[in-house]
This record gives C-alpha cells, sequence and structure tokens, in this order.
C-alpha cells in the first residue's frame, strides 16, 4: 500500500534514539549541566558526601570543588538551624524519627518523593543567601541508592521583591490604621461641640416659650445642617473602617418583614413630606435572610433615601422582593426620578463623585452607595442598578436565603417609650459624670424638664466614684474621656464595689466607632448613647435604665420580706 505521509518512518525512531545516544556519548549534556553558571548542582554518593560540585555551585558558594568533593556534605553548608527546623518539620508529618542532618534534607527524596525546599546557603566567606533546592534520589539498575541529585538557585531577588512588598503592604496597612484613628479622633472632636449645636437647638425648638416664626424657621436650618454634617462624620468614618478592615459583620437570620417594616416606618414621613407615594410589598411567608441586622437597615434605608431624595414631585417608590434562584432574595427599590445616563453609571460607586448634583438644592455626600456595596460585599451579597433617563432608577440587592431561627429572640436595638411621671412618684437620683461645661448645662436642661429627677454632677471620674458611694444614684450617665481614670475605668470600679455594683451606669461619649461601642458594652457599662444627643433616645435609653433599677429595688425588697 502507498505511504500516505501522515505515519512517522520506523527510521524516524531509529535516528532520534541515535541522536540522543550521540548526545549522551559526546559528553555535551554533562558538559552543559556541569558548567551551568546559574544553578548550583552538588552530587553526593548514598551517604550525602558530596561527590559533584559543578561552576555554578562553585561561584554561588566561593568553594572549589576540591574543597569539598569527598569531605563534607550538604547539610553542612546549609543553615543549622534552619536545617533542624526541617528535620523536626517532617518528624511532625510523617509522624517518623528524622535525624538532623543532611539526612533530614533528602529523606523525602530516599522514599521516591522528588523534594523542593527553601533554605538558606552558607558560602565559604561566611555570607549566605536564601535559595530554592530540589532534590532527588539517584538509583543504580537495581533501584537501590547510589546518591542523591541537588539543584539549587539563588532566591535572593525573589525574597527582596518579598520583603518589600510586605513592608509595602505592612506600610499600607500602618498608614490605613493612622488613617481611621485620625477620623475616629476628629469624629470625637466633631461630634462634641455638635453635641451642644444640635442639643440646644433641640431645647429651644420644644422649649417655653415658644419660638417665634422667624426663630423656629432659623432653629429648623441649624438642625438641618448639624444633622447633615453628622451623616457626613458618619459616612466618612464608616467608609474609613471598612477599608481598613475594622468592621466586623455578623451573618445571622434577619427577618425580612421586620426589617422592611422599621424601615417604612424611617422613610415613610420623609416621602409624604415631599409628596412621594410610597409602596412596600405584601410578603406571603417570612423570608429570612443572612445578613447583619444593623447593617442590612443602614443599606436598605440609605437606597430608600436615596429614591425619596432624587425622585421627581408627585412620583413614587416602589419596593418589591422576589426569590432569586437558587438560594437568594433579591429586594428591589425602583424609583420614577431624573434617571441615570451610562456614563453616570459608570461612575455610581465612586466616592465623592455625586454625578453633577453638587449644585442641587439636594445635600448628599457621594459615599453613601459606595459604603453600601463594601457593607453587602462583607455580608457576602450583591448590588445592582438599572436606570433609564427620564424613566427613573431601579437599584437592587442580593443576600442568601436561610431559614428562621430556632429560638425568637428579643428584637435589637428597642428602647421604651418615655413613661408619664405619675403624681407623687418618689424623686429618683442620676449622677452625670461630664468635665465638658456644655455638655453639662444640655444634660442640666434636659433633666430640669423632669419632675421625677434631680441631677448630681461631677467633673471627673475619681469625684463621680465617691459621688456615687456617698449618694448612692438610682443611675449613672458617665462621659468616657475625663481628667484623670477614663469613664471606663470609673465604670469598671464602681462595678466591683458591692455598694454600687448594681447601680446601671450609661456611656454617653463621642467616641461612636462601633467597636468602641462594642468594648463600651462588653466592659459593663448598661447602655452606650453617642453624642450628639438625639433627645428622644436620650430619654428613652433613661427610662429603661430607671425601670431596671426600680425592678431591682422591688426583687431587694421581696427578699428581705421573706
Amino acid at each position: 500500500m502507498p505511504d500516505s505521509g501522515n505515519d512517522a518512518h520506523p527510521a524516524d525512531g531509529i535516528t532520534e534514539v541515535h541522536r540522543q545516544q550521540a548526545l549522551l556519548k559526546t559528553g555535551a549534556l554533562q558538559n552543559a549541566i556541569l558548567t551551568s553558571a546559574n544553578f548550583s548542582i552538588i552530587a553526593t554518593d548514598e551517604k550525602g558526601i558530596i561527590q559533584l560540585f559543578n561552576v555554578g555551585a562553585e561561584r554561588m558558594l566561593g568553594y572549589l570543588a576540591a574543597e569539598v568533593v569527598n569531605r563534607i556534605n550538604p547539610s553542612d553548608i546549609h543553615d543549622p538551624q534552619e536545617v533542624m527546623a526541617r528535620a523536626e518539620a517532617l518528624s511532625l508529618e510523617l509522624g517518623t524519627p528524622i535525624t538532623p542532618g543532611f539526612e533530614a534534607l533528602a529523606f523525602k527524596a530516599s522514599r521516591g518523593i522528588e523534594d523542593i525546599y527553601e533554605l538558606t546557603y552558607i558560602c565559604k566567606d561566611g555570607s549566605r543567601f536564601p535559595a530554592i533546592v530540589s532534590i532527588t534520589a539517584l538509583r543504580d539498575a537495581y533501584s537501590d541508592i547510589i546518591g542523591y541529585l541537588l539543584i539549587g538557585t539563588d532566591n535572593s531577588v525573589r525574597k527582596q521583591v518579598e520583603l518589600e512588598l510586605n513592608a509595602a503592604m505592612a506600610a499600607a496597612e500602618e498608614a490605613n490604621r493612622a488613617k481611621t484613628d485620625f477620623l475616629s479622633s476628629m469624629s470625637h472632636e466633631l461630634r462634641t461641640p455638635l453635641n451642644a449645636i444640635l442639643g440646644f437647638a433641640q431645647l429651644m425648638e420644644t422649649g417655653t416659650p415658644v419660638p417665634t416664626p422667624g426663630q423656629r424657621r432659623n432653629l429648623e436650618q441649624i438642625l438641618k445642617a448639624g444633622w447633615y454634617l453628622l451623616e457626613l462624620i458618619n459616612e466618612v468614618l464608616d467608609l474609613a473602617l471598612i477599608e481598613s478592615g475594622r468592621v466586623i459583620v455578623s451573618r445571622e437570620p434577619v427577618s425580612l418583614v421586620e426589617v422592611l417594616l422599621e424601615c417604612r416606618a424611617m422613610i415613610e414621613p420623609q416621602a409624604h413630606k415631599r409628596g412621594i407615594a410610597m409602596s412596600f410589598p405584601h410578603l406571603p411567608t417570612p423570608w429570612y435572610v443572612q445578613a447583619d441586622r444593623t447593617r442590612l437597615k443602614q443599606v436598605l434605608i440609605n437606597l430608600l433615601f436615596n429614591a425619596v431624595k432624587y425622585n421627581r414631585s408627585g412620583g413614587t417608590v416602589t419596593v418589591e422582593c422576589a426569590l432569586s434562584p437558587p438560594d437568594a432574595v433579591r429586594i428591589s427599590v425602583r424609583d420614577t426620578g431624573e434617571g441615570m445616563s451610562p456614563d453616570q453609571l459608570n461612575q455610581l460607586f465612586e466616592p465623592f463623585n455625586r454625578m453633577g448634583k453638587e449644585a442641587s438644592a439636594e445635600e448628599g455626600t457621594g459615599i453613601g452607595l459606595v459604603v453600601t456595596r463594601k457593607l453587602l460585599k462583607l455580608m457576602e451579597g450583591m448590588i445592582g442598578v438599572e436606570s433609564t433617563v427620564g424613566v427613573g432608577s431601579l437599584f437592587w440587592v442580593e443576600l442568601a436565603l436561610t431559614t428562621a431561627p430556632q429560638l425568637a429572640a428579643p428584637e435589637a436595638g428597642l428602647v421604651l417609650p418615655q413613661a408619664p411621671v405619675a403624681a407623687g412618684a418618689p424623686l429618683r437620683t442620676l449622677l452625670y459624670v461630664e468635665d465638658n461645661p456644655a455638655n453639662l448645662e444640655l444634660v442640666e436642661q434636659l433633666i430640669a424638664r423632669r419632675s421625677d429627677l434631680r441631677l448630681l454632677t461631677a467633673a471627673d471620674g475619681q469625684v463621680g466614684i465617691e459621688f456615687a458611694r456617698a449618694y448612692l444614684p438610682d443611675v449613672i450617665l458617665m462621659d468616657i474621656h475625663l481628667p484623670g481614670i477614663s469613664g471606663i475605668e470609673a465604670m469598671k470600679i464602681l462595678r466591683a464595689d458591692p455598694q454600687t455594683a448594681h447601680i446601671p451606669i450609661l456611656a454617653l461619649s463621642a467616641n461612636a466607632v462601633p467597636r468602641d461601642i462594642e468594648k463600651g458594652l462588653e466592659a459593663g457599662f448598661f447602655n452606650y448613647l453617642t453624642k450628639p444627643i438625639k433627645v428622644s433616645q436620650f430619654m428613652a435609653a433613661l427610662d429603661a435604665a430607671l425601670k431596671h433599677a426600680q425592678d431591682r429595688d422591688q426583687e431587694a425588697t421581696t427578699e428581705d420580706i421573706t
């Protein structure tokens, strides 16, 4: 049959074998290996004594072949501590006792496993350099080990790059920490004067005599600007904390119905003021998503507020929920605003980019959506957007669907409403430990509205402790940053004293970083309030602490009687 031209001719295989044999006979391959200056090639006998030391090994290590052949084994030119550490690691890994030295280097190779390791070579002049070494067992025709082959390469450049990269990463992390610490400190410093501005403005707004129409308008502007500044502080701090990796979110079953109801209660009044109609879904079954409850509310409130803020007069905001196969829930927020162009959508998640809204009447920071996306990523969720100019926008988030928790826990974050003061109710004592005169005056005026309370004040932690022991107040309000000892230290001293251990202590601080709040609650504070004070929240938290103190007093009285 004629040759098709596709099959290799048998003679070709014979020719290739001849070529290989010729290559070996001429010694070209061996010469290339032995004279390679880029790799150290060391061969030993079965006992580990060096028998071959090529030009590359001489160049790298500074020895002549004659100085090492039949004289030493490779472990003698490695860092002995690293060889010992390798022996111990192998012993732990394989459950076999290992003799330190060359045996540790050759252990895997002797079992037919080619091994690659990183160790430090020690040169003749005492200098050192990191190397990557591959070791292979050499066997005869009967598979008996007759020696070992070690091929090494200088790893100094890669190690230097790693060191520089690690140093750069450490510097970046340190810069991030410094930035976050700075922002946290600035947040505290800004919140302190804001507390006075917003606190006294709220007092004037609700005080007697009633403000004139002109004064009321002025107060509204002060409060509006103050709360906006607080929002800006919070969002900048949130972004910094997320980027520095300091925000930790929980992932637990969260009731979507409950979260949407809470968000609706917060947003709907603002929508009605602007003439915006809102539509929320009626979920046929109680869906639970895997999320951090507080952060999920933050995400949804941001999307809902944006949908209201950038809507048209008489527009609508529609919230929808749907299953997203295979195991997620998609929450959509649709508005009837101006919509966005493709170019604007591309810039949507850039920090501080308001996409041309800077000159509009609507205030904003350009940070909210950036924080929203980062929070969703931490909760292993997703966010997306669709928009048409002149029609509106649709933002959606997806989170993993999960089952309901086994035990229904009390709803986090709920506070008791302020209880009416009954006629003839006993006078309760509140001790406020605070060194800032403006903060003291603000709380004094707030407590002056309560006929059931009397206020004691102390300007530092040590005096606060003495007052607490002397007067045994029903509740203590404690600043964190105090002259002398801190509020946390003062609280711990009071907790350790049997006389005062039962008194609920509320922290009131401008330290509003979530981790600061967590640390305060973990340390033993009954509640942790942040400045600027929101009067309704302050009063509700105070009433909750007073009720706790009253319940405890009643329990103690009952125990004494029995």
